[in-house]
């Protein structure tokens, strides 16, 4: 008899992030304010979009690609970071830049303004400060490079790093408070959940950490799947905290860090916070669809887009505005479970992305049993019974799964655009749960 062993091992730094191409695919937080949509694009644009119509506005043109920097604002000044190595200040008024201030590489970490400084982290290996007007007030050196959004509160700065360690920062001077070490890379491009002097983070070593802010001490960890929890923050929700790993799994667990239920999507949910509507959590996933779940972890609806959902989704006045690896910027009824528009990118050339699983391997161990020979007469014994496969079972961590997964039969629509113009009036249908777009005149195939 054969039998094998199957493990999963990570072969290399997570280096995911840092490959991708240009294009115009979508990974950023979206921003509201005065009605207008901010978000950045792997174009090398800042987009501002009106809200309601989802007409473009106004763009600023940065020299690389903008992934996972999100933009902040503060009066009439947006920050936001570019893989050029800039952090970018733009007069949100006459959408011309204020001043950039260069770091030694790419950044990845959405700026996070607090007492009127701003904190963020370069893949030079250190975590700034500077001051409104762009001049640095300090810098920090961590042993790897940073590509995690900080979190401030009460003074304290709450940032993460490559080099495996969760660090707590005095706002003011920069000097080190705690370091809170994990045993892989961390990345986070959503500023961390702090809640009743607890921070909450996860990290490729495949555990969700609760870390007393006072004194860094560990609180409890969970350990979710096979890939490493990345870029995904949990939320709360009536004591219940809830959050996504890199396996396609978000978890509902208690605050002590005990599971409660999970749902599989078979594909990573990365960079997502779920958050909460009327009761329902809605979460975006890397196999194109938008989930939405009621509070026992069952599926309601889901939309479907043309690309992966990375990045943290806006909800507002009953709408949610999202991202996608397609190019576009979504808006959805979350009552009427419509689309209201979709918005591209300047180009619909998609980015490259590396697999989300490249960094870790399979190995399977096999091992062969050989028993002597018996005679036939033996089986033939009614004291000896055969043995069959199906009373084996093969056990693993995951014992409960979703009654949902994934199906074939969604589609998505080709949408021909020129010059960044709708060429084609959309056409929706509404099945029992799912919405399929269409466009007129074009053919469709299921």
């Amino acid at each position: 008899m054969d039998v094998e062993e199957v493990t999963v091992r990570k072969k290399k730094t997570y280096d995911r992030v840092w490959r991708t191409g240009v294009g115009g695919s979508i990974d950023n937080n979206i921003l509201i304010h005065e009605g207008i949509l901010y978000y950045g694009a792997q174009d090398g644009y800042l987009y501002a979009t009106d809200s309601v119509t989802g007409k473009v506005i106004w763009t600023f043109k940065t020299n690389d690609r903008i992934l996972g920097s999100s933009p902040t604002i503060e009066g009439d000044t947006l920050v936001i970071g570019s893989f050029d190595g800039y952090l970018y200040a733009i007069d949100i008024r006459n959408h011309q830049e204020i001043w950039k201030f260069r770091t030694g590489a790419e950044i990845f970490s959405s700026p996070f303004i607090y007492e009127h400084k701003i904190y963020f982290g370069s893949k030079d290996s250190f975590v700034y400060c500077l001051d409104m007007e762009g001049k640095e007030m300090w810098r920090f050196k961590t042993g790897n490079p940073v590509a995690s959004a900080p979190t401030v509160k009460d003074g304290r700065v709450f940032i993460s790093s490559y080099d495996h360690n969760m660090y707590c920062l005095d706002s003011e001077t920069g000097k080190e408070i705690w370091r809170f070490v994990t045993g892989e890379e961390m990345i986070n491009n959503l500023p961390f959940l702090v809640h009743e002097g607890v921070v909450y983070f996860g990290s490729h070593d495949c555990n969700m950490y609760a870390v007393s802010v006072i004194d860094g001490k560990e609180l409890w960890r969970f350990r979710a799947g096979k890939y490493g929890i990345g870029g995904s923050n949990p939320t709360i929700y009536k004591g219940v905290i809830y959050f996504g790993d890199r396996e396609g799994t978000l978890f509902a667990l208690t605050m002590e860090g005990k599971e409660i239920w999970r749902f599989e999507t078979g594909e990573p949910i990365i960079a997502q916070l779920p958050q909460i509507y009327k009761d329902k959590i809605v979460f975006g996933c890397e196999d194109n669809n938008l989930y939405i779940l009621d509070l026992n972890g069952k599926e309601i609806w889901r939309f479907r887009t043309g690309g992966k959902l990375l990045g943290k989704a806006l909800i507002h006045e009953g709408r949610i505005y999202f991202g996608s690896w397609d190019c576009n910027l979504y808006c959805v009824d979350l009552e009427t479970k419509e689309e209201v528009f979709r918005t591209p990118t300047s180009t619909m050339v998609q980015s490259f992305i590396p697999p989300a699983h490249e960094s870790f391997e399979i190995e399977v161990k096999k091992e062969t049993h050989v028993e002597d020979a018996i005679s036939e007469d033996r089986y033939k014994s009614k004291n000896e019974q055969s043995a069959s496969l199906s009373n084996y079972a093969i056990e693993t961590e995951y014992t409960t799964k979703s009654d949902y997964k994934n199906k074939s039969d969604y589609d998505v629509s080709m949408v021909i655009f020129e010059e960044n113009k709708l060429m084609e009036e959309l056409v929706w249908k509404s099945d029992s749960v799912d919405l399929i777009p269409q466009a007129s005149g074009i053919l469709r195939r299921n």
